[in-house]
């Protein structure tokens, strides 16, 4: 296992659509155990491939607070089938580091997605779960948080997040 770079905003493989895996072979399950390594050691509690450079629709999720308690979720090619309610809460990003901001989010979601071993899976969340699942399936379509918040709370990001990287390029 490897812990993997994690990209930055602006990078542009977090703006680029990912596609499909087709076979799930020995460098699918090792980017999986990479990816689930990479979010623990962030600390993170989900990461999608886009966000290691790797363009293929695949996340990791695990939402526990403590080591003894994980319970890593694995998905391929995920797909919301379902969604209903709504419920706004704050969210953070591995991609853009100590930016937080409210986005509203469905509460209940169901997703239908492939494991590892090619089984695949229906899987009805809510709350937290259903915030990080509908976060990461974002990632595979290029979409960030900081695109769901209002236009202004927006607007002001992405301007502190440019002179940031302005300045870290120096």
């Amino acid at each position: 296992m490897a812990i993997l770079e994690i990209y930055k905003y602006p990078a542009s493989v977090l703006r680029d659509k990912s596609a499909p895996i087709g076979q799930i072979d020995s460098s699918i399950k090792r980017l999986a155990s990479d990816m689930l390594e990479t979010m623990y050691a962030a600390p993170g509690v989900g990461l999608a491939a886009p966000q290691v450079g790797v363009l293929k629709r695949l996340v990791v999720i695990d939402i526990a607070h403590e080591a003894k308690d994980r319970n890593p979720l694995v998905m391929i090619n995920p797909q919301i089938l379902y969604s209903a309610g709504e419920i706004t809460g704050e969210e953070g990003c591995l991609s853009i580091p100590e930016v937080y901001g409210d986005v509203s989010r469905a509460r209940l979601v169901r997703v239908k997605f492939l494991d590892l071993e090619e089984v695949v899976h229906e899987l009805t969340a809510e709350d937290l779960l259903a915030r990080v699942i509908q976060h990461e399936l974002d990632h595979l379509d290029g979409v960030l948080f900081i695109d769901r918040m209002s236009k202004v709370k927006r607007d002001l990001l992405k301007s502190q997040l440019r002179k940031k990287a302005k300045l870290a390029a120096r």
